[in-house]
């Protein structure tokens, strides 16, 4: 399985597999547009192209708030994730799509099937920064909070979306005050983000990850798992 020869890449302008779409949107009155990919078994994929590839390596941080006893997380609505959905529910929904001549999605669902709860996380598309420093700047722009890459423990890293972009995550963790949360979050307006900070009571984080209903990632799920194995036994003792 793994002798791999002859390897070539060239363009891709026919696939049975995937199909690149447009999702054109209005939130809070600012008009925006999302790509993502369909696959052929209507699975969806975030695919944002900024500029017009997808980085390879990408950067997650679990913080948790020791002054508040809460995970700070961050939720934010996910196009291909609304687009997904409305496939899901009405199958069929875009197979006329025309990228060049945009339609409305019939039916249209609400806005909040495609809000997801998240760790906070970026692309690493800054040459000369280390994952520890894009990491703390994430976290200063998403959350408000202020890092030093020395306050940063590597849980893992992972390869994702191993079937469309072999990009590779690193994840990280960090204890957080109050005191050190200095900004009000919530992303780039200038990059069209609109983000939702979020903190999660540390009594309740594990009903959150049990619960189907709550839309989440798989890295929340996961970070999560790792915090309460390996920080709660910890904490326990303080």
């Amino acid at each position: 399985m793994e002798r791999i020869e002859g390897v070539t890449v060239g363009l891709c302008s026919r696939s049975p597999y995937l199909r690149p779409l447009r999702l054109h949107y209005r939130q809070d009155g600012v008009q925006k547009s999302w790509d993502f990919m369909k696959t052929h078994d209507s699975e969806w994929t975030d695919c944002m192209f900024l500029p017009s590839f997808i980085p390879p390596c990408s950067v997650t941080i679990l913080m948790f708030n020791s002054s508040q006893r809460s995970l700070v997380l961050v939720k934010q609505f996910r196009p291909a994730v609304y687009a997904g959905e409305v496939e899901r529910l009405f199958p069929g929904s875009l197979a006329a799509v025309d990228q060049d001549q945009p339609q409305k999605l019939q039916p249209a669902l609400p806005g909040a099937v495609g809000v997801m709860v998240e760790l906070c996380a970026g692309i690493v598309d800054q040459p000369g920064l280390s994952l520890e420093e894009v990491a703390c700047k994430e976290a200063w722009e998403e959350c408000g909070y202020h890092l030093d890459p020395t306050d940063l423990r590597q849980i893992a890293t992972y390869m994702s979306g191993v079937g469309l972009t072999g990009s590779r995550q690193t994840m990280f963790y960090a204890e957080v005050t109050d005191a050190q949360r200095s900004g009000p979050g919530g992303g780039l307006a200038e990059e069209g983000e609109l983000i939702e900070v979020v903190h999660l009571n540390l009594d309740e984080a594990q009903a959150f990850v049990d619960n189907p209903k709550i839309p989440k990632t798989l890295g929340v799920i996961f970070a999560i798992s790792w915090f309460f194995s390996h920080v709660v036994p910890h904490l326990s003792l303080q």
